[in-house]
């Protein structure tokens, strides 16, 4: 059984600024992440060395920080994902999103102690696959976007020991949790790597 039943709230950061900024107002935690693997590409300003400063900076005002990798990566993802997790692993963020059983168990392979949590774009609707990937080692569940109250709060109830997060503003997607092909359809830019011109 979960303990503490505060909320926490996550903002997005797409640059050391903004993260700043959200840590300063009130966030209790930011998930930020490098473009190659992330689903923000277009707006996203960190590389390597300024996702090292921004998790420092979270951690020096005892808040969170969570690194995004929950693109649909295709092969050329994953060759340079496994570099990339060792550096990653030395910057020691609070957790990883992920939504890609293979980047999952990437990260499981390359890094056992990580904190994994399942990204909305994996599209958790109910509490079965809720189950799955809890045994698959996810320690949160960031539940898709079109689920009802009490959907969530059913999930809740026949998974209490599952840390859950949610959606309370922000783009809710006209495909479940952003699965969306209109974009890449219409101008050539995918939305499930992160490129979605909102069509």
């Amino acid at each position: 059984m979960i303990k503490n039943k505060k909320p926490q709230l996550i903002a997005p950061a797409g640059s050391l600024d903004k993260l700043k900024l959200a840590l300063n107002f009130g966030a209790d935690a930011v998930y930020l992440g490098v473009p190659e693997f992330s689903l923000r590409s277009r707006v996203n300003y960190f590389d390597l060395k300024n996702t090292e400063e921004g998790v420092k900076y979270a951690h020096s005002l005892n808040k969170k920080a969570y690194l995004t990798f929950n693109i649909f990566a295709h092969n050329r993802h994953i060759k340079s994902l496994e570099k990339y997790i060792d550096k990653i692993k030395k910057i020691n963020p609070d957790g990883v999103f992920v939504s890609d059983p293979g980047v999952l168990s990437l990260f499981k392979q390359r890094w056992p102690q990580a904190n994994l949590i399942l990204s909305t774009q994996a599209n958790c609707t109910n509490y079965k696959s809720a189950e799955f990937w809890r045994n698959q080692g996810v320690s949160r569940i960031i539940l898709a976007r079109e689920l009802s109250l009490s959907e969530v709060k059913e999930i809740r109830d026949k998974l209490p020991d599952l840390e859950i997060e949610c959606f309370v503003h922000g783009a809710l997607c006209m495909a479940y949790s952003g699965r969306c092909f209109l974009s890449k359809y219409i101008n050539e830019r995918d939305a499930n790597l992160g490129d979605c011109s909102q069509p």
